[in-house]
């Protein structure tokens, strides 16, 4: 799956978000910690979402564009 993200440098490090995915960002020291964090971000926050629907059939679609 690919998300497209924000990746935002400061003086603190870079700061990423995931737009498509309200309230999922991340942060490193580098650019590389950071885009490797925001993939952990990405897995935690799919898992919450299966979390949220027990009950229900959750499906992943390939959109192509």
């Amino acid at each position: 799956m690919k998300y497209k993200i924000v990746l935002r440098h400061s003086e603190e490090g870079y700061s990423v978000s995931v737009p498509g995915l309200p309230g999922c960002w991340s942060q490193g020291a580098t650019e590389e910690e950071a885009i490797d964090n925001i993939r952990d971000a990405v897995r935690e926050y799919m898992a919450a979402v299966d979390d949220l629907f027990p009950n229900d059939d959750i499906r992943e679609i390939d959109i192509a564009v």
